[in-house]
Formats: C-alpha cells, structure tokens, sequence
C-alpha cells in the first residue's frame, strides 16, 4: 500500500505545483495586453483552476502523504524531512488563504470593472496590486517546491 499511497502523493504534487505554476505565467501573458477584459477572463480561470486542482490537491497531498508515511512506518514528526516539508506546506496554506486568494479577487472584480466601463480601468493600480499578488503567490510556490526538493532529497540531519 505505501507504493500507491506516494504514488497518489506525488500525482496530487505535481497537479498542485503545476497549477501554480501556470497561473501565474498565465497572468504574466494576459498582463501583457493590458486589457481589462482579458484580465477578468485569465483570473476568472486562475480561480476556478485553484477550486479544481489547488484546494483539492491540498487534501490529497495530505492524506496520501500521511497515510503513505503510516504505512511506511516513517514518524511524520521526527522525520526531519518531511516535518519541514509540512512547515513549508503550511506557510505556502498561509500564504495562499490569508493573501493570495483574497488578492485574487480583487484583480479579478478590478478588472472585470474595467471592462464593463470602457476607458475606466487604472492598469498602475491593477498592477501595483498583482506585483502583491506575485510576490505571496512566489511564496505559496517557492515553499512548497522546497518541500518538494526535501521530500526526493531526504536530507540526514
């Protein structure tokens, strides 16, 4: 059972990291047009692709990751690497809860604004607002990848 239990792990991982990953080159590429219509259409995407794959690969991730570790007669809290993999996991949470997602939103209402009043949309204050939007959205993806790297690196410490 552990076998497919960290293969559920590292399927839910990569779904995760991956969705990350290419929302935020997504918004990078609809960024570039500085239109608002575009905007509202990319985040609209960006946040149904989180209901799908992020918040559901939260879950997953956990529950393969610990009933693999069960299985696997790894003590989850005294195993240094993946304690520090949840630490990391739960900063990425943080960040994504408290910052990222309510940060999204408001690009996407900003934008979707802008494009139902032609001439209206302040791309420096949308812009100000995603330089935010990226940098916790750096943190939500860097610590996990961290995590990601401690988990096939296993470091002894």
């Amino acid at each position: 059972m552990y076998l497919w239990f960290k293969l559920i792990h590292v399927a839910a991982v990569i779904a995760f990291l991956g969705n990350i990953t290419t929302g935020l080159f997504w918004h990078r590429h609809a960024a570039r047009t500085r239109d608002p219509k575009f905007l509202a259409f990319t985040m609209d995407g960006i946040i149904r692709s989180d209901r799908i794959f992020t918040i559901p690969g939260v879950f997953i991730i956990i529950a393969a990751g610990v009933f693999g570790a069960v299985n696997g007669n790894l003590p989850i809290i005294r195993t240094p690497w993946i304690f520090w993999t949840i630490i990391l996991f739960s900063i990425s949470g943080f960040a994504f809860m408290s910052q990222v997602a309510p940060l999204q939103r408001k690009l996407h209402a900003m934008a979707a604004a802008g494009a139902e009043a032609p001439g209206s949309f302040d791309y420096a204050a949308y812009h100000a607002l995603t330089r935010r939007w990226e940098a916790w959205g750096s943190v939500a993806l860097f610590a996990p990848l961290i995590g990601m790297a401690l988990m096939i690196l296993k470091p002894t410490w």
